[in-house]
């Protein structure tokens, strides 16, 4: 695998191009460090009420649908996104992930991970009260996702 970096003083944004003649473990891996690399810098615009907020993605703990509406949950607010939960799931980092049918966790700010009455699980965060619920059909790859975090591959 080459790379390569050029430097371009007229560029607004930074890019990262990937070129390969097909999608395999490796550039996927790449692709999810670099995604990883930046959502500590990458910002986003939620609103609250008729005001527009922008923060950095890493301050999101989770979003959560609330009927039609998704709320964008910080350790000590809630905000709302127009974005719907598998638009969000396209569009995040790979340290967000779902966890069931109604949440997407950042995986980042996982404080401990407790046995829920049945086998699923609740989810609590650092610093804050909240907690959510992680569906037994997610419980097992999210441990596994946290795992490999701790591990540091």
């Amino acid at each position: 695998m080459k790379i390569r970096i050029e430097i371009d003083e007229n560029l607004m944004e930074e890019e990262v191009i990937i070129r390969c003649a097909g999608l395999n473990d490796i550039v996927q891996e790449v692709q999810k460090a670099v995604s990883e690399a930046a959502s500590g810098t990458q910002t986003a615009v939620f609103s609250k009420g008729e005001q527009e907020y922008y923060f950095p993605l890493s301050k999101v703990l989770f979003f959560e649908t609330d009927g039609n509406t998704i709320n964008v949950h910080t350790a000590d607010d809630i905000y709302e996104t127009r974005y719907r939960l598998y638009e969000l799931e396209e569009m995040l980092p790979g340290s967000f992930m779902r966890i069931s049918k109604s949440a997407v966790v950042n995986t980042n700010r996982i404080y401990s991970i407790s046995r829920g009455i049945s086998a699923s699980g609740i989810i609590q965060f650092e610093h804050t009260h909240k907690q959510l619920y992680v569906s037994r059909l997610y419980l097992k790859p999210l441990k596994q996702k946290l795992e490999e975090k701790r591990i540091g591959r």
